[in-house]
C-alpha cells in the first residue's frame, strides 16, 4: 500500500531587509519507521520532561490505535503530531504536537493541529481532546484560536508537578471518506 502524502506550500518568516514573504514546501504523511530518530531528536530538543522514547515511537507506530502524523520540509522533519484512539469511544486525544523551533511562527502547529482533526474525523471521532502544560501559554493559544474549550484540570499531572489544562473541541465524523491527509486550510482559524 502506498504512502499517503499531502504537500502544502506554508509562508516562511520575512528575510531580507524588505522583508520578503518566501513559501516552504511541507509534506504531511504518516510517520514511518525511518522517521523514528528524527521523532526522538525533536521530542528532545523540544521537551523538558514526560518524552516519548525511541522505543515509544516504535512501538505507536505499530499499533493501530496511534496515528503519527510527519511534516517535513525537503529533508528535515518540521514537526509532527501524535494521536491516539480507542475502541468504542468516539473520542480520539491529541497526545503530542511539536514543531522544530526552525519552523516556529510559520503556521506550522497550526497546519499540523488541523491534519489531526481532519484524520480524528475520518476515523468517525466526534471530539479530539489533548492536556497541555499549565504555563504553556503559547500553546494554549494556539488551541484556543482553533475552537478548543477547556473542561478540566490535572494537577501534577506531569513529572515535574506542572498541572494540566483539558481542552476539547467538538469534530463531525467523516468516517468512510478517504483517509488521504487533506490539505488544511492554513491562514484560517478552523
Amino acid at each position: 500500500m502506498g504512502e499517503k502524502k499531502q504537500q502544502s506550500l506554508i509562508p516562511a518568516p520575512p528575510y531580507g531587509p524588505r522583508g520578503f514573504q518566501v513559501l516552504m514546501r511541507v509534506e504531511f504523511r504518516p510517520a514511518i519507521a525511518s522517521d523514528v530518530d528524527a521523532l526522538a531528536a525533536l521530542e528532545r530538543e523540544t521537551f523538558e520532561s514526560d518524552r516519548i522514547s525511541r522505543t515509544s515511537f516504535h512501538r505507536l507506530l505499530r499499533r493501530r490505535s496511534a496515528a503519527t502524523i510527519v511534516a517535513r520540509s525537503d529533508a528535515s522533519l518540521a514537526g509532527y503530531a501524535l494521536l491516539l484512539f480507542r475502541e468504542r469511544t468516539s473520542a480520539a486525544r491529541l497526545y503530542s504536537l511539536a514543531v522544530d523551533k526552525a519552523f516556529a511562527g510559520i503556521g506550522l502547529g497550526r497546519a499540523l493541529l488541523a491534519q489531526a482533526e481532519e484524520l480524528a474525523a475520518q476515523r468517525g471521532c466526534r471530539e479530539l481532546r489533548l492536556e497541555v502544560r499549565l504555563d504553556n501559554m503559547k500553546a494554549r493559544a494556539l488551541y484556543e484560536k482553533a475552537g478548543y474549550t477547556l473542561f478540566g484540570r490535572r494537577d501534577s499531572y506531569y513529572s515535574d508537578g506542572e498541572a494540566a489544562l483539558r481542552y476539547r473541541k467538538a469534530l463531525t465524523p467523516r468516517r468512510g471518506r478517504s483517509s488521504r491527509l487533506e490539505r488544511p486550510q492554513l491562514g484560517t482559524a478552523r
